[in-house]
């Protein structure tokens, strides 16, 4: 063969030969076997009269335009393998998500690279299509010579992902572990990106993904996702997968999410929990979602008003998980009531020894647990805030806004 590739649409109803040359039927169908190899076509379902036949790869002498011919014709009737990922059941109109271009997609046909190994041929599958080169070929499949449709379709530009950045989606847990499905494209995605690909997913797609991928990657994408999503994601997973992912993310989005839940399901969430990221968790559920309560993060770092920039390093080294975030540090008295503030990026510009309350930020400005979501914002803008502060009743620090939470209301308004 000229080319070294072959389409599915070509494939199909590609004739088979047998030993003598003599025609035992035509291709209906290629099946991949993940679990021993996720690229080569392990069986192709050749139809025969009134049964369908497999024939394996090692079957195979030669493949071309003009047919398939057989080494081996000791063939058996084709049974259902739950072990088998089909190109035309499984694939072929199917949406799979591309985790190199972030986003959910059509397939249209299937490249196959054919490779020639110990002087006999075998397919093995080399990209899915999704442009209009792909949809051409399938319209013409059938009506044109393949051949031809090959000249006529080099003027349209090809649109392809490769098959190693295909992830394909299926609901079933079980036929997902049969076809050693693996989330490792999707968990090494920014949580935003994947978020927006959740949102574009079934009920069902959405599911199987938070239900298979890690915690903590759940746990980021969930909070990227709109609220009403975020509560039937939550809602269609086991109580223990949805606290696992609820434990990992943020106090105060956790609340949020399960704010969004009917109180049994929050409840029983909730009754999942570890003690300590419950008790964050139900703390903040006491609170009016628009107010300052409601809105703040209880994870934040504070010390004493006689602390240094060496206690602070050391601080910051025990709440390595913050950093991202973290821009701004609290000083309190010795009964918790807050004192000041210190910009973060003020410490690396002082030695050790260097009192944080000297490097605190002019004016403090704080907040009670009971203010409303607009002053909040008011403030946030008037003062280019990153960080605002709460206080409860008896002016001890009880939490803080950050500039993301404001964003995130600004975004939903």
């Amino acid at each position: 063969m000229a080319d070294q590739f072959l389409f599915l649409t070509e494939l199909l109803g590609l004739k088979v030969f047998d030993l003598k040359g003599n025609r035992i039927g035509v291709v209906k169908d290629a099946a991949v076997v993940p679990l021993v190899d996720p690229v080569r076509v392990d069986r192709y379902l050749v139809g025969g009269g009134w049964t369908w036949l497999t024939v394996r790869y090692d079957q195979i002498r030669s493949i071309s335009l003009d047919g398939i011919y057989l080494r081996d014709e000791n063939l058996t009737p084709y049974h259902s393998d739950e072990y088998m990922l089909r190109m035309v059941r499984d694939l072929l109109d199917q949406q799979v998500i591309d985790a190199q271009g972030r986003k959910v997609v059509r397939v249209n046909d299937v490249t196959f690279e054919l490779r020639q190994e110990n002087s006999f041929d075998q397919l093995w599958v080399l990209e899915v299509d999704i442009g209009i080169r792909s949809i051409f070929r399938r319209v013409v499949q059938g009506v044109l010579p393949p051949r031809w449709v090959r000249r006529l379709q080099t003027r349209i530009p090809p649109h392809s992902i490769r098959w190693e950045f295909c992830n394909i989606l299926e609901p079933d847990p079980r036929r997902r572990l049969r076809l050693n499905i693996s989330n490792r494209l999707l968990e090494k995605m920014h949580p935003a990106d994947l978020a927006d690909i959740v949102e574009d997913l079934s009920p069902q797609d959405r599911e199987a993904i938070f239900e298979n991928i890690d915690s903590e990657v759940a746990a980021e994408a969930l909070s990227e996702v709109h609220p009403n999503i975020q509560a039937s994601i939550l809602e269609s997973l086991e109580t223990q997968k949805a606290a696992e992912i609820v434990e990992e993310m943020a106090p105060d989005e956790a609340a949020d999410v399960l704010a969004e839940l009917g109180e049994e399901t929050s409840e029983e969430i909730l009754e999942e929990m570890e003690r300590e990221p419950k008790s964050e968790v139900q703390e903040l559920l006491e609170f009016e979602e628009d107010t300052a309560g409601g809105m703040m993060n209880t994870e934040y770092v504070v010390l004493r008003e006689n602390a240094t920039v060496a206690d602070a390093l050391q601080a910051l080294k025990a709440h390595e998980e913050l950093l991202e975030s973290l821009n701004t540090l609290f000083l309190v008295d010795g009964e918790g009531r807050l004192r000041a503030t210190v910009p973060l990026a003020r410490l690396f510009l002082h030695e050790g020894p260097t009192r944080l309350a000297t490097l605190a930020a002019d004016t403090l400005i704080e907040v009670p647990v009971n203010e409303q979501q607009e002053r909040i914002t008011e403030l946030f803008d008037k003062y280019n805030l990153l960080a605002l502060p709460v206080v409860d009743q008896e002016g001890k620090m009880a939490g803080v806004i950050t500039v993301d939470d404001i964003i995130s209301v600004l975004r939903h308004k």
